[in-house]
């Protein structure tokens, strides 16, 4: 049986259903949470805004943006949005979808805490981000209404998140600090990590084999 948050339907495919499962039994019910979160930001947004989009994608790819920061799934030697966008496609590739609509879910996840740029792309890749920042970063607050706001947070609270979400950062990127270089993870670990150091662009480029 469909669920309905604030005007948006939640896809209720037998795909949908498997990836609510998923995640709900490889995260915390603070990224569960959050990730549905992200899904019904995302679906409003992509209203206000007059998208096409296809929900079950979008659902996919929202649900599974931060796998990457579960036990289950996190890696050491690579960026946890890529353990999530990675996660999703095999996941999509067992349900038959493969190709372009695929790579359309792993690069919505991979992109999701690159500023500006997700948002000059296919829609649903655009509003995973969106949905991201609104709930992180309360970008986009207002482009709900408060009614809408206040329908998801009943459905899928958010106590103490701010201090929560961080945490969850901390915990799933601190034994991968070099993943960090040139993200906006790098602020999380500069906060909560003592000791850590920044990749410096610069000192890259100076410090490389080229002799001149």
């Amino acid at each position: 049986m469909s669920t309905t948050i604030a005007g948006v339907r939640i896809p209720d495919s037998a795909l949908a259903r498997e990836a609510t499962d998923l995640v709900r039994d490889a995260a915390s019910p603070l990224l569960f949470d959050h990730s549905r979160r992200v899904f019904l930001f995302g679906a409003l947004r992509g209203q206000e805004r007059k998208l096409d989009f296809d929900p079950e994608l979008l659902y996919v790819a929202a649900m599974f943006h931060d796998l990457g920061l579960t036990r289950r799934f996190r890696r050491t030697d690579q960026r946890f949005e890529i353990d999530g966008a990675d996660e999703a496609r095999r996941f999509l590739h067992r349900h038959g979808i493969t190709d372009e609509p695929a790579d359309r879910v792993w690069t919505a996840i991979a992109l999701h805490t690159t500023p500006e740029i997700p948002l000059h792309m296919a829609p649903e890749i655009a509003l995973v981000t969106r949905g991201v920042e609104l709930d992180v970063l309360g970008i986009g607050y207002y482009a709900v209404s408060d009614e809408q706001r206040a329908a998801v947070v009943a459905a899928h609270p958010r106590p103490d998140f701010k201090n929560r979400i961080l945490a969850a950062f901390t915990d799933g990127i601190k034994d991968r600090p070099q993943t960090t270089f040139g993200n906006v993870k790098a602020d999380v670990l500069a906060h909560f990590v003592p000791g850590f150091r920044r990749g410096d662009f610069v000192e890259v480029i100076t410090n490389s084999d080229w002799p001149e």
